[in-house]
């Protein structure tokens, strides 16, 4: 491992890239960035092109919004298409993933294939969250890990960081699902694949600002998926 991609997928967070950019460029792992924006209308994309005399921030831009999931697809295509990244990193760009934490997980995979940012393996680590949504987050856990088996207490948490030998054991064509199913299935089928999995504790903070992109029907998505993951006979 010896040049780190960090990828994180955007709609409409120009206020939230403009900050987190630097911050992840002064990290001391030296991780080069990768911002796979759905053509936003706010001008998150031309917000992430002014970094690019850096050599180390890139934008893959997508014409029409297609859901997490398929963003993610798009941004580990891309990296595994370039064999100088490894490891590979994913975070959300609202700063509910503190990017100071990228190179704890990175560390982590000296001894592990894949690592998980928990907000829930060290009790709940959570901060302004309505109460609704914390329950809805950790019953979800809870019902994601009975289902499949995972011996993950943050299946649905979307801090992760790859081995490049990792990533490449999935096929991505096969990914359809979105939001918290998206990372359900990742996880699931990496470690069906026999990686070797770990979980560390993270403080999860709230969107800085902007507009959370979780709806009633990704919940839902996620309630069907662990099965149709866990049992795919049945569908």
């Amino acid at each position: 491992m010896s040049k780190p991609l960090i990828i994180i997928p955007t709609y409409n967070e120009l206020e939230n890239i403009r900050s987190m950019i630097p911050r992840l460029l002064e990290l001391p792992i030296e991780a080069s960035i990768l911002v796979v924006d759905d053509s936003s209308p706010d001008g998150t994309g031309d917000a992430v092109l002014s970094f690019k005399d850096t050599g180390r921030v890139h934008l893959l831009s997508r014409p029409e919004k297609k859901g997490l999931g398929q963003a993610y697809v798009a941004g580990f295509t891309w990296a595994l298409e370039r064999a100088e990244f490894d490891p590979i990193i994913q975070m959300d760009a609202d700063f509910s993933h503190d990017p100071d934490s990228v190179p704890v997980l990175v560390k982590e995979l000296e001894t592990h294939d894949f690592v998980i940012g928990s907000r829930y393996v060290s009790g709940v680590n959570v901060v302004n969250w309505p109460l609704h949504r914390l329950m809805l987050s950790w019953f979800a856990n809870k019902y994601s890990k009975i289902v499949t088996g995972l011996p993950i207490e943050d299946a649905t948490g979307g801090f992760k960081a790859f081995r490049r030998s990792a990533l490449s054991k999935l096929d991505l064509s096969t990914i359809r699902s979105d939001g918290y199913s998206f990372q359900i299935e990742v996880t699931y089928k990496l470690y069906k694949a026999k990686c070797s999995v770990t979980e560390v504790p993270i403080v999860f903070i709230d969107r800085h600002s902007g507009t959370s992109k979780m709806s009633r029907s990704i919940v839902w998505e996620a309630a069907w998926m662990v099965w149709h993951i866990r049992f795919p006979w049945l569908f």
